[in-house]
């Protein structure tokens, strides 16, 4: 048998304790976990549970807590009980970007960032910050950082989560299409929300406001962001591959033509998803600004599997390659 691991550990202690709060205080699992993770984070049940069940919880909390406890063992403990929260909730903009593209996606921001001394970065679609975490964990700079999340559950375990891993983040209960109160930033990363948005009167303040009918979710939100990026800022967002076969696509193409230059497109491998309908790319972006030029060649790839290390690593060094060439990095 294996050794248990940090994760496990951890991941095995705040299910428990998520389980039974959801059972003694008639809230969701995801409600709880956020409620979980507090405990975690002040070393004592906070809640009202029966005398019983607080004192087992704090018996569980002072032997099996993890006495070290390093911030990505904290995110993958928290990602794995999100996850078994997310299949109870079906709200579907509830959805976990995948371990092994978050951890991408901080590759490169720290690539693109890689001559700034610090650097602000914004998600404006927060969800529980697992994304956020994965980036800031990856970060050899001083970062702030901000997030937006309209759910109240899902930003009260990013709360907790931020904490726990000691980042200095800022979040606001918001919708950022409506209202995007963080200042303006170098980077935004995203797991962008996918469909209609339904607030049309919002909408019509758009240039990518839909000719008919309502509007993309995404489009707004790319719209609302550029607004919030520094000249030469950059976006790092995941987004579905039909993004550029929509009837609205055109108008897309031509906004972002005047606003911003294409960095790159790379495609998730195919593997990761259920359908060929799911699949995702991580799209590369530059807000237009005095120094900015269009790359010499635009990087286009289509990633091999994450499984596949000898591929992916050699996907790699063409990268850093294509990093150096246009200026990114030294």
């Amino acid at each position: 048998m294996e050794p248990v691991t940090e994760v496990e550990k951890l991941h095995t202690l705040i299910d428990d304790m998520a389980s039974s709060i959801q059972q003694h205080t008639d809230v969701t699992y995801l409600e709880a976990l956020a409620e979980a993770g507090e405990n975690v984070f002040q070393h004592r049940i906070v809640q009202t549970l029966p005398d019983e069940e607080n004192k087992r919880l704090a018996k569980k909390l002072d032997e099996e807590l993890p006495e070290e406890m390093k911030k990505e063992e904290i995110r993958k403990a928290f990602q794995l009980a999100v996850i078994k929260g997310m299949k109870e909730a079906v709200q579907p903009h509830h959805a976990m970007t995948p371990d092994a593209v978050a951890m991408f996606m901080g590759y490169l921001v720290e690539k693109l960032t890689s001559k700034r001394e610090s650097l602000a970065l914004l998600d404006p679609a927060a969800g529980t910050a697992n994304l956020l975490s994965a980036v800031l964990n990856q970060m050899s700079k001083e970062t702030a950082a901000y997030g937006a999340e309209v759910d109240e559950t899902l930003l009260k375990i990013a709360y907790v989560l931020s904490n726990l891993q000691e980042h200095d983040v800022e979040l606001f209960h918001q919708d950022s299409i409506e209202q995007l109160a963080s200042p303006e930033v170098d980077v935004i990363v995203s797991d962008l929300p996918v469909g209609y948005y339904p607030k049309e009167e919002v909408a019509e303040g758009f240039h990518l406001k839909s000719k008919e009918g309502r509007s993309y979710v995404h489009h707004l939100l790319i719209e609302k962001c550029m607004a919030n990026v520094k000249p030469g800022g950059f976006f790092i967002l995941l987004i579905p591959n039909f993004m550029f076969e929509s009837e609205e696509a055109p108008a897309l193409h031509t906004y972002i033509k005047e606003e911003a230059v294409i960095l790159g497109l790379l495609q998730l491998p195919s593997s990761m998803f259920k359908t060929e309908q799911a699949g995702k790319s991580i799209w590369l972006l530059q807000k237009k600004g005095p120094e900015v030029v269009q790359p010499g060649q635009a990087l286009l790839a289509e990633l091999p599997s994450f499984n596949n290390q000898e591929a992916l690593l050699d996907m790699m060094k063409q990268m850093d390659k294509w990093f150096k060439e246009e200026g990114f990095s030294s």
